[in-house]
């Protein structure tokens, strides 16, 4: 809330995560998606100071849609060119990772919060692909 921030939301029972990010698009913004056109691009872990919660992120990029966005219950959709993306008024780590996604970087990132508005520490790692990252992950 009071922040600027992307589509998206929780994974609902008997759902894909990417059927929930396509889900997600049309119940926050009324475009329509197709899945095999949305790429994921990162996987981001948020842990905070005192919590046992492990918020687990997955970012998606398309260009391909249909529908013209459209102010929503959930959010206003806002456009901002690169240079004007606000990140003064979004969370701290969208500055340190969205120059990846803004490059159609694979990456991983993993950000440790004191709150909900001082990073403790932060990793990001660039990846090939997030197939080979998940795939290394499970070996």
């Amino acid at each position: 809330m009071n922040k600027w921030n992307g589509f998206g939301g929780k994974v609902e029972a008997r759902e894909t995560i990417i059927d929930a990010a396509a889900r997600e698009l049309k119940e926050e913004c009324c475009i329509d998606v197709k899945i095999s056109d949305l790429k994921n691009i990162a996987h981001l872990e948020f842990t905070f100071e005192g919590e046992p919660l492990l918020m687990d992120v997955r970012v998606f990029t398309t260009n391909i849609f249909e529908g013209t966005p459209k102010e929503t219950e959930e959010m206003l959709p806002k456009w901002y060119t690169v240079e004007d993306i606000p990140f003064n008024d979004m969370w701290p780590d969208d500055k340190l990772w969205f120059p990846y996604m803004l490059k159609n970087k694979n990456f991983y990132g993993r950000f440790h919060y004191k709150g909900y508005d001082k990073i403790l520490n932060y990793k990001i790692e660039e990846h090939e692909s997030m197939e080979a990252f998940y795939a290394n992950r499970k070996s």
